[in-house]
Protein backbone atom coordinates (compact mmCIF):
# COMPACT_ATOMS: atom_id res chain seq x y z
CA UNK A 1 0.00 0.00 0.00
CA UNK A 2 3.11 2.32 0.65
CA UNK A 3 4.64 1.68 -2.22
CA UNK A 4 1.60 2.62 -4.38
CA UNK A 5 1.20 5.65 -2.34
CA UNK A 6 4.71 6.35 -3.47
CA UNK A 7 4.38 5.67 -7.36
CA UNK A 8 1.45 7.97 -7.14
CA UNK A 9 3.41 10.72 -5.90
CA UNK A 10 6.47 10.12 -8.41
CA UNK A 11 3.70 10.44 -10.93
CA UNK A 12 2.86 13.35 -10.29
CA UNK A 13 5.85 15.14 -9.45
CA UNK A 14 7.69 13.80 -12.83
CA UNK A 15 4.08 15.52 -14.71
CA UNK A 16 4.54 18.83 -12.51
CA UNK A 17 8.25 18.99 -14.05
CA UNK A 18 7.09 18.06 -17.36
CA UNK A 19 4.56 20.97 -17.33
CA UNK A 20 6.71 23.43 -16.18
CA UNK A 21 9.72 22.06 -18.18
CA UNK A 22 6.58 22.25 -21.03
CA UNK A 23 6.28 25.99 -20.38
CA UNK A 24 9.57 27.11 -20.60
CA UNK A 25 10.67 25.60 -23.59
CA UNK A 26 7.30 27.17 -25.25
CA UNK A 27 7.61 31.39 -25.06
CA UNK A 28 3.81 31.42 -26.48
CA UNK A 29 2.36 29.93 -23.37
CA UNK A 30 3.26 32.49 -21.29
CA UNK A 31 1.80 35.23 -23.75
CA UNK A 32 -1.74 33.16 -23.87
CA UNK A 33 -2.36 33.90 -19.80
CA UNK A 34 -2.92 37.98 -20.14
CA UNK A 35 -4.88 37.57 -23.15
CA UNK A 36 -7.06 35.26 -21.19
CA UNK A 37 -7.03 37.35 -18.37
CA UNK A 38 -7.23 40.57 -20.01
CA UNK A 39 -10.81 38.72 -21.55
CA UNK A 40 -11.57 37.68 -18.20
CA UNK A 41 -11.31 41.34 -16.70
CA UNK A 42 -14.06 42.14 -19.40
CA UNK A 43 -16.39 39.74 -17.93
CA UNK A 44 -16.09 40.48 -14.83
CA UNK A 45 -16.54 44.24 -14.93
CA UNK A 46 -19.67 43.24 -16.73
CA UNK A 47 -20.44 41.06 -14.05
CA UNK A 48 -19.71 43.72 -11.23
CA UNK A 49 -22.11 46.28 -13.25
CA UNK A 50 -24.79 43.28 -13.23
CA UNK A 51 -24.54 42.99 -9.56
CA UNK A 52 -24.40 46.83 -8.69
CA UNK A 53 -27.55 46.83 -10.84
CA UNK A 54 -29.47 43.60 -9.28
CA UNK A 55 -28.14 45.36 -5.67
CA UNK A 56 -29.84 49.03 -6.62
CA UNK A 57 -33.11 46.84 -7.76
CA UNK A 58 -33.25 45.19 -4.63
CA UNK A 59 -32.47 48.09 -2.84
CA UNK A 60 -35.41 50.04 -4.49
CA UNK A 61 -37.98 46.92 -3.83
CA UNK A 62 -36.68 46.50 -0.25
CA UNK A 63 -37.21 50.46 0.35
CA UNK A 64 -41.03 49.99 -1.41
CA UNK A 65 -41.67 47.16 0.55
CA UNK A 66 -41.14 48.93 3.61
CA UNK A 67 -42.98 52.06 2.65
CA UNK A 68 -45.97 50.05 1.49
CA UNK A 69 -45.64 48.32 4.90
CA UNK A 70 -45.48 51.17 6.51
CA UNK A 71 -48.57 52.50 5.08
CA UNK A 72 -50.20 49.19 5.91
CA UNK A 73 -49.82 49.22 9.43
CA UNK A 74 -51.04 52.97 9.38
CA UNK A 75 -53.76 51.87 7.62
CA UNK A 76 -55.07 49.14 10.42
CA UNK A 77 -54.40 51.57 12.80
CA UNK A 78 -56.46 53.84 11.65
CA UNK A 79 -59.33 51.10 10.63
CA UNK A 80 -58.83 50.18 14.40
CA UNK A 81 -59.26 53.57 16.12
CA UNK A 82 -62.43 54.27 13.89
CA UNK A 83 -63.36 50.88 15.08
CA UNK A 84 -63.23 51.96 18.51
CA UNK A 85 -65.12 55.02 17.75
CA UNK A 86 -67.66 53.48 16.14
CA UNK A 87 -68.25 51.11 19.24
CA UNK A 88 -68.62 54.04 21.27
CA UNK A 89 -70.60 55.74 18.87
CA UNK A 90 -73.23 53.43 19.59
CA UNK A 91 -73.41 53.30 23.35
CA UNK A 92 -73.20 57.09 22.82
CA UNK A 93 -76.46 56.86 20.59
CA UNK A 94 -78.20 54.88 23.35
CA UNK A 95 -77.21 56.79 26.21
CA UNK A 96 -78.64 60.07 24.98
CA UNK A 97 -81.92 59.59 25.55
CA UNK A 98 -81.20 59.36 29.35
CA UNK A 99 -79.16 62.50 29.10
CA UNK A 100 -82.08 64.35 27.69
CA UNK A 101 -84.36 62.55 30.06
CA UNK A 102 -81.87 64.57 32.70
CA UNK A 103 -82.26 67.85 31.37
CA UNK A 104 -86.20 67.43 30.65
CA UNK A 105 -86.33 66.85 34.56
CA UNK A 106 -84.16 69.71 35.55
CA UNK A 107 -85.98 72.50 33.24
CA UNK A 108 -89.18 71.24 34.60
CA UNK A 109 -88.43 71.55 38.19
CA UNK A 110 -88.68 74.95 38.80
CA UNK A 111 -89.79 75.14 42.86
CA UNK A 112 -91.89 71.94 43.36
CA UNK A 113 -88.73 69.98 44.44
CA UNK A 114 -86.34 70.68 47.10
CA UNK A 115 -83.23 72.05 46.73
CA UNK A 116 -81.21 68.74 47.62
CA UNK A 117 -83.80 66.75 44.63
CA UNK A 118 -82.24 69.16 42.56
CA UNK A 119 -78.89 69.07 43.53
CA UNK A 120 -78.77 65.39 43.28
CA UNK A 121 -80.39 65.73 39.47
CA UNK A 122 -77.55 68.07 38.67
CA UNK A 123 -74.53 65.71 40.23
CA UNK A 124 -76.01 62.96 38.75
CA UNK A 125 -76.06 65.07 35.20
CA UNK A 126 -72.84 66.42 35.83
CA UNK A 127 -70.79 63.05 36.49
CA UNK A 128 -73.07 61.43 32.83
CA UNK A 129 -71.84 64.32 31.09
CA UNK A 130 -68.28 64.28 32.34
CA UNK A 131 -67.95 60.59 31.45
CA UNK A 132 -69.38 61.22 27.33
CA UNK A 133 -67.56 64.34 27.14
CA UNK A 134 -64.36 62.16 27.81
CA UNK A 135 -65.08 59.87 25.14
CA UNK A 136 -65.48 63.02 22.64
CA UNK A 137 -68.90 63.87 22.47
CA UNK A 138 -69.33 67.89 22.86
CA UNK A 139 -72.78 69.64 22.24
CA UNK A 140 -73.84 71.40 18.83
CA UNK A 141 -74.06 75.22 19.49
CA UNK A 142 -77.22 76.47 17.72
CA UNK A 143 -79.18 79.24 19.20
CA UNK A 144 -78.24 82.73 17.53
CA UNK A 145 -76.06 80.76 15.08
CA UNK A 146 -77.12 80.96 11.59
CA UNK A 147 -78.72 78.11 10.58
CA UNK A 148 -76.40 74.90 9.38
CA UNK A 149 -78.06 72.17 7.41
CA UNK A 150 -75.08 69.70 8.10
CA UNK A 151 -75.45 70.66 11.85
CA UNK A 152 -79.19 71.61 12.23
CA UNK A 153 -82.56 70.08 11.69
CA UNK A 154 -85.38 73.12 11.18
CA UNK A 155 -88.20 71.73 13.11
CA UNK A 156 -90.23 75.04 12.58
CA UNK A 157 -89.65 78.37 10.81
CA UNK A 158 -90.62 81.50 12.85
CA UNK A 159 -91.43 85.14 11.36
CA UNK A 160 -90.27 87.51 13.15
CA UNK A 161 -88.32 90.44 12.75
CA UNK A 162 -86.33 90.79 15.55
CA UNK A 163 -83.51 88.12 14.21
CA UNK A 164 -81.66 88.11 10.83
CA UNK A 165 -83.55 85.22 8.24
CA UNK A 166 -82.08 82.02 8.73
CA UNK A 167 -80.62 82.32 12.62
CA UNK A 168 -81.03 79.89 14.72
CA UNK A 169 -83.84 81.63 17.43
CA UNK A 170 -84.41 78.25 19.58
CA UNK A 171 -83.49 74.76 20.22
CA UNK A 172 -85.79 71.97 20.95
CA UNK A 173 -83.23 69.46 21.54
CA UNK A 174 -79.54 69.46 21.58
CA UNK A 175 -77.60 68.11 19.01
CA UNK A 176 -73.80 66.54 19.75
CA UNK A 177 -70.97 66.06 17.71
CA UNK A 178 -68.76 62.71 18.17
CA UNK A 179 -65.04 63.39 17.63
CA UNK A 180 -66.01 66.39 14.93
CA UNK A 181 -68.83 64.28 13.25
CA UNK A 182 -72.34 65.20 13.78
CA UNK A 183 -74.16 62.07 16.07
CA UNK A 184 -77.28 63.63 16.38
CA UNK A 185 -78.50 67.35 14.70
CA UNK A 186 -79.84 69.85 16.99
CA UNK A 187 -83.20 70.04 16.69
CA UNK A 188 -83.98 74.00 16.13
CA UNK A 189 -86.44 76.89 15.01
CA UNK A 190 -85.23 79.04 12.44
CA UNK A 191 -86.62 82.98 11.96
CA UNK A 192 -87.93 84.02 9.23
CA UNK A 193 -88.76 87.30 7.78
CA UNK A 194 -91.86 88.23 8.29
CA UNK A 195 -94.49 88.47 5.93
CA UNK A 196 -96.39 91.68 4.72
Amino acid sequence: MASQKQNKDRDFSEKGFAAAAGAAEDPTANQAAPDSLAAGDGSAADQVEKLVSEKQDLQNTLVRRQADFENYRKRVERERQQERHRGAEQLIEQVLPVLDAFDLALSGQSGGASPEYRKGFEMIRAQLWHALAKQGLQPIEAVGKPFDPHLHHAIENVPTADKPEGTVIGEMQTGYLFHDRVLRPAMVRVATAPSN
